[in-house]
């Protein structure tokens, strides 16, 4: 019998508000600069990116407002719960997303967080454009009907 540990590498953590609240354009994949006992509650599960967006410093892409809870064996060395992280992308990507995010109505957005096969915590980002009330509204129906297709065909 094995025992299970609480330490995951299949995490998979999605921003599920991200799809309705805005029409994603471009989507990348990007690492994060982490402190020690960040992974450790990543692995855990322990994060909500609902809040999260990014913006530009220098020429460097950040992340603000996702939350990774602290670690529960932490000691002192515990890391703040909502600071901004940096983020990497490749050169040429990063000047494209900032080009880009300059324009009106655009914004960068997380979608996902995930552990890769190499045990890196990466993020799925996406440039995005808000969507407006109608826009919301039409999502909203083409969940129901794919709900209600789905329940006919198990029926």
């Amino acid at each position: 019998m094995t025992k299970k540990s609480r330490f995951s590498n299949d995490i998979n953590i999605k921003n599920k508000q991200a799809t309705y609240r805005y029409e994603l354009l471009d989507k990348y994949v990007a690492g994060m600069v982490l402190r020690g006992t960040e992974i450790k509650s990543i692995r855990e599960g322990k994060v909500s990116l609902q809040e999260g967006h990014c913006y530009f410093n220098n020429g460097e892409l950040f992340i603000k407002g996702i939350n990774i809870n602290p670690y529960d064996q932490g000691t002192h060395y515990n890391h703040e719960a909502a600071r901004e992280r940096k983020l990497l992308l490749k050169g040429a990507e990063l000047r494209r997303l900032e080009a880009k995010s300059e324009e009106k109505g655009l914004t960068i957005v997380p979608l996902r967080l995930f552990i890769n096969d190499r045990g890196f915590a990466k993020l799925e980002i996406a440039l995005a454009k808000g969507k407006k009330t109608h826009d919301k509204r039409e999502s909203i129906k083409e969940k129901d009907l794919k709900r209600e297709l789905g329940r006919v065909k198990f029926k």
